[in-house]
């Protein structure tokens, strides 16, 4: 039996038999464990990263159908040579996980400069538009498709430190609405937001203070790759099939607030 502070072993997934799916970002956490996810469903997995042994490395970790591709998230010529490639091993581009991200930028907004703000919107919020144009161009346009992007919870509301951030992933979520009506009704195009999560990328708000995060957190632990790649499966599958538009917030009940309180029962009423 699982509790809420245990991440499940093992979970129902949806039946991707047939699909073909490209992970942008696909080397390490969240994008890893969501090409192994698309794989446990059945779904041939293309993973990408910078570098081809990268993406090689990481296919090789999956079990099931799958092939790395080196492309760099904001290079059209290699998201396109991606999908090229995809088209001629599989078949089909029936799913695209936007997953790749990057935070250069810290500290205030009015401390950033043109490049730190190009390469994070470049790399969130221009890679994600750019590969939905080419895979809806190449195959979904035609033959219909799921879209999932990867944002966060940084995009729904404010926090020191990571506000270039938290406004890519805000217009993320902007984007996706708008990707949602203007791909109607042949593409859906959903999104999560996850919340602290056991990443690289998350590193600095969790590793030095994790029992604390935890702590404060509804369901007394961070997050873990796994929760948001059971998320993003369910997004690209048929069982969401009256679903786009959406983001999905994945956060333990983080966004509630601190949970100390009220589980000290200092927070309770009478």
């Amino acid at each position: 039996m699982t509790t809420a502070s245990t991440p499940p072993s093992s979970r129902a997934v949806p039946d991707l038999s047939g699909k073909t799916a490209i992970v942008t970002g696909a080397s390490r956490g969240i994008g890893l464990a969501t090409a192994q996810a698309l794989a446990d469903a059945g779904a041939n997995v293309v993973l990408t990263s910078r570098k081809q042994e990268a993406a090689d490395a990481a296919a090789a970790q999956i079990a099931g159908n799958a092939i790395g591709v080196g492309a760099h998230a904001v290079e059209e010529d290699q998201a396109r040579r991606c999908i090229d490639r995809t088209l001629e091993t599989y078949g089909s581009v029936d799913i695209l996980i936007n997953n790749a991200g990057t935070n250069p930028a810290f500290g205030p907004l009015i401390d950033q400069d043109h490049g730190r703000f190009a390469k994070t919107f470049d790399v969130n919020l221009w890679a994600p538009l750019m590969w939905t144009a080419l895979a809806t161009e190449a195959w979904m346009g035609e033959h219909g498709g799921s879209v999932v992007n990867t944002a966060s919870i940084g995009g729904l509301g404010h926090e020191a430190g990571i506000g270039m951030y938290n406004a890519s992933k805000a217009a993320l979520i902007y984007v996706t609405k708008q990707l949602a009506l203007e791909l109607s009704p042949k593409v859906r195009v959903n999104a999560v937001a996850p919340g602290v999560v056991r990443t690289k990328l998350a590193e600095a708000l969790w590793k030095d203070h994790e029992e604390r995060v935890a702590a404060s957190t509804a369901l007394d632990r961070i997050g873990e790759p796994d929760d948001v790649a059971a998320a993003i499966v369910f997004l690209a599958s048929d069982a969401a099939g009256w679903v786009t538009g959406e983001t999905m917030v994945i956060d333990g009940g983080q966004r509630l607030g601190d949970a100390t309180a009220y589980r000290t029962g200092a927070g309770v009423g009478v």
